[in-house]
């Protein structure tokens, strides 16, 4: 792919979001605390769900596993 083609893309995506969030009629100042708003709002959803997906998911794996009867074995049994 070439570099200029992927610019060029990329520049088109950004159009697109501009149109999309009409923030193409914003002001400077105001583009500045949409897009810093829409940044911390991403990153907070990003971090919330880093951090407690896994537990979750996790956990309803567990209660699916005693729901199908399969009981959780100890881990030193499995050693031995």
């Amino acid at each position: 792919m070439d570099i200029k083609s992927t610019k060029n893309y990329l520049y088109w995506l950004y159009c697109q979001f501009e149109l999309i969030t009409c923030s193409y009629l914003m002001e400077p100042w105001e583009k500045l605390l949409f897009y810093t708003f829409n940044i911390t709002m991403l990153a907070t959803v990003l971090y919330a769900t880093y951090t407690f997906v896994p537990g979750h998911v996790s956990m309803a794996f567990q209660l699916l596993l005693r729901f199908f009867g399969n009981q959780h074995e100890n881990t030193v049994s499995i050693v031995k």
